[in-house]
């Protein structure tokens, strides 16, 4: 898992420009292209949640404190979710900064 402290504070996270992905919901998958490298991502439930959640900056807790409120979680998992955006990052769905 990544650091989740920058030199200036919590590290914020923010889907990719709306620009850079093509977002299609099908039944129970989404799919989602993303421009910059060509790459069909195939996701199922959080991604598309987080990334409707991050169409601005949020911090990890900020994002699990609205996942929370949103979906009613039983047992948020922040290291979870740290991992998942982590992942999110590499695949460039997501911006850390």
């Amino acid at each position: 898992m990544l650091d989740h402290e920058g030199a200036i504070g919590p590290v914020r996270y923010r889907a990719a420009r709306a620009e850079t992905l093509r977002i299609e919901r099908l039944d129970t998958l989404t799919l989602i292209y993303h421009r910059a490298s060509g790459i069909t991502h195939v996701v199922d439930s959080p991604v598309p949640e987080l990334i409707d959640l991050l169409d601005r900056p949020l911090t990890l807790d900020d994002t699990l404190a609205a996942l929370i409120d949103a979906h009613d979680l039983v047992d948020p998992d922040p290291c979870a979710l740290a991992a998942r955006l982590d992942e999110l990052v590499q695949a460039g769905l997501v911006e850390r900064g």
